[in-house]
């Protein structure tokens, strides 16, 4: 016999009946869905959102319940900054916003200042003053920035001091959270209009 000559067709698919064939009994077809309606509808559908409840201390970006005395909540690198510029930590916050201020420490600033080790020792003589307020943490870990974050959302009655780029640009996306941190060799704050004795700086 001689070979077959025709060419082979690659890549070729079965021919199958369409679902909404009149061949097909009627409770097998398949209904004919009305698309351009469903689109129409998908369109015209309002997009929802979550939005957190705004707090009550707040009037517009305003915060009414930051008063003397302030209520300064510590970062790590703030009191090795500090040390660096030799800077009193109470002192420096008093002269810096005119009025009485109790600093306040968290167990995870506490710990990670424990876990950078004996370098940081003096750090870690500061933290444990009398003078500072010892905040607990209920939450698991001990990341301190979002410990801060966590609690200056929930309770917007803190000053947040911090040298931390990254954490102070997550505390500016929360309205009425003042930041405190070091420029010139001095404290200075961020967004509270009432803090005569910071120096003006540009950052």
């Amino acid at each position: 016999m001689g070979k077959d000559r025709r060419t082979k067709k690659f890549a070729e698919m079965k021919r199958m009946i369409n679902l909404r064939d009149k061949r097909i009994s009627k409770e097998k077809r398949a209904k004919k869905k009305p698309q351009k309606l469903k689109k129409f509808a998908e369109k015209n559908e309002l997009s929802k959102k979550f939005l957190p409840q705004e707090s009550s201390a707040l009037f517009f970006k305003y915060n009414e319940q930051l008063g003397p005395p302030y209520h300064v909540l510590v970062d790590t690198n703030f009191i090795n900054f500090s040390i660096k510029n030799k800077l009193d930590i109470v002192p420096s916050m008093m002269d810096c916003l005119y009025a009485k201020c109790t600093p306040c420490i968290t167990d995870c600033v506490m710990a990670e200042l424990e876990k950078l080790g004996p370098k940081y020792r003096v750090a870690l003589r500061i933290a444990k003053d009398p003078r500072f307020d010892r905040l607990p943490c209920m939450h698991k870990g001990t990341y301190a920035d979002d410990c801060l974050v966590q609690r200056v959302t929930q309770h917007k009655c803190y000053i947040v001091a911090t040298c931390d780029r990254d954490l102070k640009r997550r505390i500016r996306k929360i309205p009425g959270v003042p930041i405190m941190y070091l420029s010139q060799h001095k404290y200075t704050i961020e967004r509270m209009p009432d803090a005569f004795g910071a120096p003006k700086s540009d950052q």
